[in-house]
């Protein structure tokens, strides 16, 4: 459940969002993403997720270190057997540009573009490393760029080598719409732009949290006593979630989201497959 530039396989995707309310950076939604990919390009290959913020910057991916099984940790947590139970701060730090930028870091097994306008990509793809530099079709870009205005776009590259030591991808961002939680799942793995009118396989869980439910909302997330608190401050105490991939082997191509009005009364089938918009 994923784009990407090049012709790959994916498999056992984790996709989360989760809302908190940060000390430092006030009202945010926490993105997390993990699958097992196969690579069946000629060469690099990358994937592109799209969040629903006006600005991202490298400091908002957070790093899991040691603990790259946080994503697995929240998905045991709703998978168990249920057991009986005895404003917005303001970020001056990024600063206002007025023109639209492509930034390029290093992160985990990837080299990663964030844009805030999809078609400038291709003027910053040879800060790439070669190994990792994949070929884009321009209709890709140009789709992105009509379709999630107003979204920042994350240009994950790698090489066959890294493909399957990646870890999960925490990423946190003040969101467009907080009371809206989504998570990017619209599919395409043939380096062309997505067909909105199909029906795409899945094999994932969809996961939710949010730091307003109270004690006995969802299932508990244990993990490990000793995690960085720059990690820990961005996951949940909380979860909930599904997993679509058996009775339902295929759904229409979009994105999932869920009302945080819904979240918090534990109504998951209100998650919404959600198809994106054409920009006028």
């Amino acid at each position: 459940m994923c784009i990407s530039t090049g012709e790959a396989v994916f498999s056992g995707t984790v996709l989360y969002c989760g809302r908190r309310r940060h000390p430092e950076h006030g009202l945010v939604h926490v993105l997390g993403y993990q699958n097992t990919v196969a690579n069946l390009a000629d060469g690099p290959n990358a994937m592109l997720l799209h969040l629903p913020t006006r600005r991202l910057v490298p400091e908002q991916f957070v790093s899991v270190g040691r603990h790259g099984d946080v994503l697995r940790r929240m998905v045991d947590a709703v998978a168990a057997p249920p057991v009986e139970a005895d404003g917005m701060a303001a970020m001056d730090w990024l600063g206002a540009e007025p023109e639209p930028v492509v930034r390029v870091f290093e992160h985990d097994v990837y080299t990663v573009l964030l844009a805030d306008d999809p078609t400038l990509i291709h003027t910053a793809l040879h800060r790439v490393p070669w190994k990792r530099r994949p070929r884009i079709e321009p209709e890709l870009l140009v789709f992105y760029a009509e379709h999630f205005p107003d979204h920042a776009i994350a240009l994950c590259c790698f090489d066959n080598a890294d493909a399957q030591q990646a870890k999960p991808l925490i990423v946190w961002y003040h969101p467009n719409d907080p009371d809206q939680l989504t998570v990017p799942a619209l599919d395409s793995h043939t380096g062309g732009a997505p067909d909105l009118d199909a029906r795409v396989a899945v094999d994932h869980w969809v996961l939710f949290s949010s730091d307003e439910a109270g004690d006995e909302w969802g299932t508990a997330v244990e993990y490990p006593e000793r995690m960085r608190h720059q990690l820990s401050e961005f996951l949940p105490d909380r979860v909930v979630g599904r997993y679509y991939g058996d009775d339902q082997p295929t759904l229409a191509n979009g994105d999932f989201g869920i009302e945080h009005r819904h979240l918090l009364a534990d109504d998951l089938d209100r998650v919404e497959r959600r198809r994106p918009v054409t920009r006028t």
